[in-house]
């Protein structure tokens, strides 16, 4: 018998024999579909468009911030400023109305303005079999050639920083997704409310600390954490970079709102959707000045692991030992919705 998979991204395995059997490019293309690169680059002579698309399935509520934020997430990881935007937006059959079309149209819109993206085209229908809207984003953005990150540059010896904290994304759709559940577990309505916004503040964009790292320090590598959680993400780049990664338990900061919404639903914070946190990948030497020109600007950031041989494996060294990156078949904000 077949085997079936539950929702989320595919296994990484899979997926990397998938993308090497049946992928094809042309010789503009820089960078080509591999797992841990967020997007494709495809070169104009000395500037280069970037190009990612990514859909919001598990959200509801800010459907088009979140579309926007997570795509515009990915062109900024390959050192690329986002610039336009299509969206195609399938709606429920026998659950759409005006209200909800011009609410998924003005979200969109207005999270556009806000960092000056153009909504330029998409597609718009009405989707048999759908109990929720989905939007499937497709972001485009630009960068000179020169200045292109990709995850495959890792080095043996680059630090690996982290920011904001882990399940940024997963808080914010838990709480609102979520809430009579958590309520009824004993989370108070005030923590519900802070967590809410968790959306905007500390918020899932990752834009302001990918442009800091890029003009403070010799960044080899960014990476967003999507589906999946940190730990996944961890993994698709050290199979970007054929690499090992020493890491450090302390660096994998949560807030106590995070920690205790996933405690109370029996989630690991490691593997939930982290949209907002921004995995760094940069030279020694600027390990430090990265993180402290993050945190000048408001934003938590911490040293959390180092680059090593593929040898070494992915380990994690907490109380003195060490032991291996733990592994998720599916997102755990999964379990959370079944």
């Amino acid at each position: 018998m077949s085997k079936t998979y539950p929702p989320g991204k595919l296994p990484l395995s899979l997926l990397d024999r998938l993308l090497g059997n049946y992928a094809t490019t042309d010789d503009r293309v820089l960078v080509g579909p591999r797992v841990g690169e967020d997007a494709t680059v495809i070169t104009f002579g000395d500037t280069c468009l970037v190009a990612k698309s990514d859909p919001i399935t598990f959200a509801t509520e800010d459907m088009g911030y979140y579309a926007i934020q997570i795509n515009a997430n990915d062109i900024a990881t390959m050192g690329a400023e986002p610039r336009w935007f299509l969206a195609t937006i399938l709606l429920p059959e026998n659950a759409t109305d005006d209200s909800l079309v011009e609410s998924l149209f003005s979200s969109i819109h207005r999270a556009a303005t806000e960092i000056g993206v153009s909504v330029c085209g998409g597609h718009t229908e009405i989707t048999v079999g759908l109990d929720r809207p989905i939007i499937a984003g497709q972001m485009l953005g630009e960068v000179k050639r020169e200045d292109l990150i990709q995850s495959a540059n890792l080095q043996i010896g680059d630090a690996i920083l982290m920011t904001k904290g882990l399940g940024i994304e997963a808080t914010a759709i838990l709480s609102r997704e979520k809430a009579h559940q958590l309520s009824e577990l004993g989370v108070e309505s005030g923590v519900l409310k802070r967590t809410g916004d968790y959306l905007r503040n500390p918020g899932i964009s990752i834009l302001k600390e990918a442009r800091i790292a890029r003009r403070t320090g010799e960044i080899h590598a960014m990476h967003d954490p999507t589906e999946g959680g940190v730990a996944t993400a961890l993994r698709e780049l050290a199979m970007a970079a054929s690499g090992g990664l020493a890491l450090y338990s302390e660096g994998f900061i949560a807030s106590e709102d995070t920690n205790l919404i996933c405690s109370k639903l029996g989630l690991d914070p490691l593997g939930v959707i982290s949209s907002g946190a921004l995995l760094i990948g940069v030279a020694p030497a600027d390990s430090e000045p990265v993180r402290d020109a993050i945190r000048a600007n408001g934003i938590a950031c911490e040293i959390i692991g180092h680059v090593k041989e593929r040898e070494f494996g992915l380990r994690i060294l907490e109380s003195g030992r060490w032991y291996d990156l733990p592994s998720f078949d599916r997102d755990e904000i999964g379990r959370a919705f079944e």
